[in-house]
Formats: C-alpha cells, sequence, structure tokens
C-alpha cells in the first residue's frame, strides 16, 4: 500500500524535475523549450495544489477537526507560489532571463520549505489520521494529478 507522505513526496519530486529542465532551457537561451517546460511545471503543481485542497486538506480536516492548523498554512502558501508562478511566466514570456531568475529562485526557495512541511509534518499526519482512508483517497489524488506516480 502506498502511502499518502509517499505518494504525495514523488509528485514533489516529478514537479522539481520538470522546473529543472525549465532553468536548464533558460541557461541555454532555448526559450521555447523554456516555455513549453514551465507550462507542464505549472500545470503539475497546480494540479497537486488543487488535489490537495479539494480532497487532502478537506479529509484531514474532518478527521481531526482542525481547520486553522497546518492546511490554512499550506492553503496561504499555494497563493503565494501561485502569484510566483505568474511572475516566472511573465519573465519567461518577456524572455527576460534575469527577471525569470529572481522569480525563479524566490519560488524554488519557497516550494523547498514549503515541500519540507509537508513531507515531514502534514503528510506524517495525514496517513495517522487518514489510515483507513489511504486504499481510496491515493486513487482519488492520482485521478486528480495526471502523471503523478509514474
Amino acid at each position: 500500500m502506498t502511502t499518502i507522505r509517499d505518494f504525495m513526496t514523488d509528485d514533489h519530486r516529478r514537479c522539481d524535475d520538470v522546473f529543472a529542465e525549465v532553468e536548464q532551457a533558460v541557461a541555454g537561451g532555448d526559450w521555447a523549450a523554456a516555455a513549453a517546460a514551465f507550462a507542464r511545471f505549472q500545470e503539475s503543481v497546480l494540479q497537486h495544489f488543487a488535489a490537495e485542497e479539494s480532497l487532502l486538506f478537506p479529509a484531514f480536516e474532518q478527521k481531526t477537526g482542525m481547520r486553522m492548523g497546518p492546511t490554512q498554512v499550506m492553503r496561504s502558501e499555494h497563493v503565494q507560489m501561485r502569484e510566483l508562478m505568474q511572475s516566472a511566466a511573465a519573465a519567461l514570456a518577456a524572455q527576460d532571463a534575469d527577471a525569470y531568475a529572481g522569480e525563479a529562485e524566490t519560488l524554488l526557495i519557497m516550494m523547498q520549505q514549503h515541500n519540507m512541511k509537508e513531507e515531514n509534518i502534514l503528510y506524517p499526519m495525514c496517513d495517522q489520521h487518514l489510515a483507513y482512508e489511504t486504499d481510496t483517497l491515493v486513487p482519488q489524488l492520482r485521478a486528480e494529478m495526471p502523471g503523478a506516480g509514474e
């Protein structure tokens, strides 16, 4: 049985890998490849956020009664990362490597900190409190995040 932590952490790594492709394309001056990779990255991250916000977080909140705790912090950080992705996309569209580098660095730091909190605190809590729901919840999460688990 796949745990929530393992499944969601694997998806973090998948998103990280696509983000690295963007950086390599920008460094090589291949703006078309950078834009295509960024579109894949942004779509994957937004699907990940949506799955957490529509399935995982509500299930956790329902089970624990914690609505103002870790899930609220994660939702707030999702808002900030969505804004950073929009700024990074605009820098890519303008083919401004310096602006993109600044936005991407901020986004990377925020993602790393966010992912560590989820992977080391929230997901283990989900595995603990949602142990009996994992067999149905993980397939639902997979359905909301095409490409996850590959």
